[in-house]
């Protein structure tokens, strides 16, 4: 009797712990049986989630999608999804896959089977966004910010062609500079990342031109890749330059909401506004180092050497002509 008092005495944690995953999946389920009865009676997705009620901000990190995605967020009816990193997930398995694959009927992703596994990302992103937001309901936005998931954005779009894009896009040399300013030692991004290869390469510090060469390419595969997206979808779209979010943040949010036809109150908009501008961001956050830098277009002429400048007006060519060719910095 004693030893199997004393057994289940050291049980107990363990016991604890199982209890508590199982009280956590029980948690997780009953929003999603609740969606599913809905979806018997009235004919709501499952997910609570409606596809065309879904809104894509693709383009790349350091970009301002994290500013836009806030001032998003805000209004009433509008859920976040931050980085679900779906498109890195299907994006990159499908970029590099051997063209041979691509041909090959049995692999999983190859052009003859296309359609069915198309399918299968639409519904692993909608159970996704279920599971993740079970809030969700059939008249809520859901805000995907989606930046380092780009690589994947034409398949994203291609799998819910009724959903909502932004492309958001930002001067390369001004994304190479705040990504090299974060990544130093003791800095924000630095501090983040692991113990892996980031800290111990060290490249921001040690070879920071190869570092800019890696981030520029970074940046070409990301927002070409959604550039990619936007150009083929038939959807509600809409192309924004962070430049101009920053210079008239207002009038290019309602240019957004308009353009996307998403309604929106005008007031909930302008506090959105307001509560998220750089003016209010504490001071103690801001600055060199930190996540929030300085929000300065073209602070890249004093950031990078004239070297370094070259290397990514070369990589990034294509963009810089089509987005950035006769407008002043």
């Amino acid at each position: 009797m004693i030893a199997r008092v004393r057994r289940a005495k050291e049980d107990l944690p363990g016991a604890l712990r199982r209890g508590r995953r199982w009280l956590s999946g029980k948690y997780r389920e009953v929003p999603l049986q609740a969606a599913w009865l809905r979806s018997r009676f009235d004919g709501t997705p499952a997910t609570g989630v409606r596809p065309e009620n879904i809104v894509w901000i693709f383009g790349s990190g350091r970009s301002g999608s994290t500013w836009l995605r806030s001032m998003m967020g805000d209004p009433s009816r509008h859920l976040v999804w931050e980085e679900p990193m779906v498109g890195q997930l299907f994006g990159n398995f499908h970029r590099r896959a051997q063209t041979a694959n691509l041909v090959r009927p049995d692999f999983v992703m190859s052009d003859a089977t296309r359609r069915g596994w198309i399918h299968s990302i639409r519904n692993f992103v909608l159970d996704g966004a279920g599971y993740a937001r079970p809030r969700l309901g059939p008249d809520h936005y859901l805000v995907v910010k989606e930046p380092n998931g780009s690589v994947g954005a034409p398949l994203l779009m291609e799998a819910l062609p009724e959903s909502r894009m932004i492309l958001l896009i930002r001067d390369p040399r001004d994304v190479v500079a705040s990504t090299l300013d974060g990544a130093r030692k003791g800095n924000w991004l630095y501090e983040r990342k692991d113990k892996g290869g980031w800290k111990r390469d060290s490249l921001p510090d040690e070879n920071p031109d190869a570092f800019i060469r890696r981030w520029a390419n970074v940046y070409m595969q990301h927002v070409g890749n959604a550039k990619k997206a936007y150009d083929a979808h038939r959807g509600p779209k809409v192309m924004i330059r962070y430049e101009d979010l920053r210079a008239d943040t207002l009038s290019t949010m309602r240019r957004i909401y308009s353009t996307l036809g998403i309604p929106v109150d005008e007031r909930e908009l302008a506090r959105a506004v307001e509560k998220h501008s750089w003016e209010n961001i504490p001071e103690k956050k801001k600055g060199g180092g930190k996540f929030y830098r300085k929000a300065t277009p073209g602070g890249w002429q004093e950031d990078l050497t004239p070297r370094q400048i070259k290397q990514v007006e070369r990589i990034t060519a294509p963009l810089l002509e089509e987005y950035y060719k006769g407008k002043a910095p």
